[in-house]
């Protein structure tokens, strides 16, 4: 320790002088432990020099057992090596015996299969001469083995002699067979007993000989075959398409014919498979000129039934041949269509489904397999499906025509025989037109696949875009034409819409018969998708469609407006002939509100009841967005509006509004009964505010004006001096102290929530401005509407929040502007 700490330890022993009375024992203990210390330290130290000897001596001994050890290795491989030079001495001799041995036994077994092969050469050329096929198969695969086994040595001129003789012998016995190959079919088979018996030995040779014998040879067969049916159908007279069914009459006659005749072949070599193969490509090749050198378009009856024969022909082979599968439960899909929601399995899951197996279908043109694999088993390298069928599909445009002649037909026909009325207690209250157009496109959707899944099907489909895309036309010409008020002037129309009861429910019926095509199509369309070849699936699309659709729907929900705008043209007209400056007394609600409200309660329920929810909506949001600014602008047509006037049209006001508010109930639909009450709230709130200006004393108007309307102009509050009915000289002065305190604040506006098409279900297309230019709904409606609407903006918000604060001021002032129009 430091000298710091050893005064601190003596200091700790020693604190006090009596305490120093120890200091000798501990002097004497310190001595002790100094003296037992030094004794260890000196036993560890000789204890260690006795430790170094020994461990020299142990290395010492250690270096000299190793040095033994190397030396005895050393004698060990010196005498291996003496003993290995005996060995190779020992066994020179015996090696060579060996070796000796070796060659000598492959040479015995060399000259031994040499003489084999030589006797089975001249036996095999005695078979060949005598034609001895099934001795000679066997005799065949001998012969092949031995030869593999000389392959090494080839270069010997008695081995390429006997090469040479075999490879002669194996064609010869070829151009026997092939010779006796070439009497079968000619009816000697019948009369010569014993000649199937030996076609079927001569297969065997087939077989033993190279593979592309038995190829030459099936080929030849299936040529000759078919020989004679290239010669009866190249002719004037069978070379119709008429007569397509016949061609595969004769096939199935001749397979069913010979059918015991051709078991002289094995089952391996697939012969009636092979034959009809060959056979389906002639037929399409002469079909291909048949339809390509028609001098005019060929009858659609007799081209379909060509085909369907030719379909059901190729199922056919596919059934008793295999070679690709193809769903018929394809039809179940085309039936689902505008039935709603499937209660089975998922869309995603019946998808997956049908791509599986129209992925078995793909890549299976009828030109693109080589002889190796038509050479394989059924169904693992060749599809029938097609084969045949494929030349029609450029053909098939006439068929494509008659189609859409007859789909156009019976829509017109349809269109004719609606009545535009739905029969009491109908769950969907669509029309009849829109369902039965529906089923008879999906008669026609079912009579294509079965043909063909194709261009044509594709070309098909581009029809039905067609005939839908007429039919929303139709629905669109059948809505009431005209009307006034401002949504009818923002979308130029001319004249008025007068729609009764009736109008009001085929208009109705109008929008959920376009809803319905709406969704039908849609489910149209990815029915087609699952059925048409994988290729074309990209270009399936019922948007456009779907989007005229969703214009009809906007357009007849607009023109439900328009219609009872009309009816309430009459008690607006009314409203302005009450003589509002002469009323003596405020009295219940005036007749012109109960009007309104009897126009309200006879179509509302009747609305509510046929229309959706989304679109019951829309149309409420219509309503209110031309009724409230309507009703604003109708106070500025009355004549002069007294205390008493101003006061009873307070009245009514509050009235009217009550009355639009009650409309979702009145309808049974208050889903979206919030945000409508909301924004009627506040429109008639304006109307309220400047019925208030009206009612406030001359002195204290502009003030009241600028605080409840802050929007307002000088030439509206011009107007609102004349309905007070002050004389100009009055209303000059007043105008002047308005114009040189201005108009007002104006505070930043809130535009009203035009309402918006509402979303078909699935496409969320119903606001798409082309659409809508199309059917005459163009964008200046909005912004006339919005520019209605903004006439008292503020009256429900700002405005009358300031108002309420400068009432709320003037409560303790003795005189003033507003201190007087609370006195009075």
């Amino acid at each position: 320790m430091d000298k710091s700490s050893a005064l601190e330890y003596i200091n700790q022993m020693f604190p006090t002088e009596a305490s120093l009375s120890g200091v000798e024992p501990l002097m004497q203990k310190i001595h002790n432990e100094i003296r037992r210390v030094d004794a260890g330290i000196l036993a560890a130290v000789r204890q260690q020099s006795n430790s170094g000897t020994k461990a020299k001596e142990d290395l010492a001994a250690a270096t000299r057992a190793v040095e033994e050890l190397m030396y005895k290795i050393l004698e060990i491989k010196r005498k291996a090596e003496q003993s290995e030079t005996m060995v190779q001495e020992i066994c020179r001799d015996i090696k060579k015996l060996d070796f000796a041995k070796k060659h000598i036994t492959t040479t015995i077994t060399a000259l031994h299969r040499l003489n084999m092969l030589v006797s089975a050469v001249e036996q095999l050329q005695v078979m060949s001469s005598k034609r001895q096929y099934k001795e000679a198969a066997a005799q065949l695969e001998a012969v092949n083995q031995l030869c593999n086994h000389f392959e090494a040595y080839r270069d010997i001129p008695k081995i390429t002699e006997l090469r040479e003789k075999f490879k002669n012998i194996k064609q010869i016995l070829k151009s026997h067979v092939f010779s006796d190959f070439s009497s079968l079919g000619t009816g000697k088979e019948t009369e010569e007993t014993n000649l199937l018996q030996q076609l079927s030995d001569a297969c065997l040779v087939v077989d033993a000989l190279e593979p592309s014998v038995r190829e030459e040879l099936v080929n030849n067969f299936c040529s000759r075959e078919l020989t004679s049916y290239e010669q009866i159908f190249e002719g004037a007279e069978l070379a119709k398409l008429d007569k397509t069914e016949r061609r595969y009459a004769w096939i199935k006659r001749r397979i069913r014919t010979n059918e015991e005749i051709w078991k002289i072949f094995p089952a391996s070599w697939h012969v009636p498979y092979r034959l009809c193969i060959q056979f389906c490509k002639k037929t399409r090749k002469q079909l291909e000129d048949i339809l390509i050198y028609m001098k005019e378009k060929p009858d659609v009856g007799t081209l379909l039934l060509a085909l369907q024969r030719t379909l059901e022909f190729e199922d056919e082979l596919a059934e008793k041949f295999g070679g690709g599968t193809q769903g018929r439960e394809i039809g179940n899909d085309i039936e689902e269509i505008g039935r709603g929601e499937n209660t089975g399995q998922s869309v995603s899951d019946i998808r997956k489904k049908y791509e599986k197996k129209l992925a078995v279908h793909q890549g299976s043109g009828p030109e693109e397999k080589d002889g190796n694999k038509e050479l394989s088993v059924p169904g693992a390298g060749f599809n029938f499906r097609g084969i045949i069928s494929s030349c029609f599909e450029p053909h098939l445009t006439v068929y494509i025509e008659l189609e859409e002649k007859t789909l156009m037909e019976n829509l017109e026909k349809l269109v004719q025989e609606e009545t535009w009325d739905i029969d009491e207690g109908s769950q969907n209250n669509v029309l009849s037109s829109s369902m039965q157009l529906f089923l008879i496109i999906k008669r026609s959707l079912k009579r294509c696949s079965a043909l063909t899944k194709n261009q044509t099907l594709f070309n098909l489909f581009k029809v039905f875009q067609r005939i839908l895309k007429a039919y929303a036309t139709k629905l669109f010409a059948r809505l009431p034409k005209g009307g006034t008020g401002i949504v009818a002037a923002a979308t130029g129309m001319d004249g008025q819409i007068k729609t009764s009861d009736r109008d009001e429910r085929v208009i109705c019926y109008i929008v959920n018969s376009a809803e319905y095509c709406h969704k039908t199509s849609g489910e149209l369309a990815e029915s087609v998708s699952k059925i048409i070849d994988s290729h074309l699936v990209d270009g399936v699309d019922m948007s456009e469609v779907q989007d005229e659709f969703s214009a009809v729907i906007t357009k007849a929900l607009v023109t439900l407006v328009h219609g009872l705008e009309t009816k309430f043209d009459v008690e607006m007209a009314a409203m302005t002939r009450v003589p509002w400056g002469t009323l003596e007394s405020v009295g219940d609600q005036s007749e012109y509100v109960n009007g309104i409200n009897m126009i309200l309660n006879s179509s509302i329920p009747v609305l509510g009841r046929l229309l959706s929810p989304v679109y019951f909506q829309f149309f409420l949001d219509k309503l209110a967005s031309s009724l409230g600014p309507r009703f604003y602008t109708n106070i500025f047509k009355c004549k002069q509006i007294s205390e008493t006037g101003a006061q009873q049209m307070l009245l009514d006001t509050q009235a009217v509004k009550t009355i639009l508010l009650d409309i979702p109930s009145l309808g049974r639909q208050t889903s979206g009964a919030a945000s409508y009450s909301k924004y009627v709230s506040r429109e008639m709130s304006k109307a309220e505010a400047l019925l208030k200006v009206i009612l406030s004393p001359i002195d204290s108007v502009a003030d009241t004006y600028r605080a409840l309307l802050p929007e307002g102009t000088p030439m509206e509050f011009q107007r609102i001096l004349e309905l007070k009915g002050l004389k100009k000289a009055d209303q000059q002065t007043i105008l002047d102290d308005f114009n040189k305190h201005g108009p007002g604040i104006t505070q930043p506006s809130i535009a009203p929530p035009v309402p918006a098409a509402p979303t078909a279900p699935a496409a969320p297309v119903m606001a798409n401005l082309p659409n809508l230019a199309s059917v005459g709904l163009i964008a200046s409606r909005e912004d006339v509407l919005a520019r209605a609407a903004a006439l008292g903006r503020g009256a429900a918000t700002t405005g009358f929040k300031r108002f309420l604060a400068l009432t709320e001021a003037a409560k303790d002032r003795k005189d003033g502007p507003f201190r007087k129009l609370f006195n009075a």
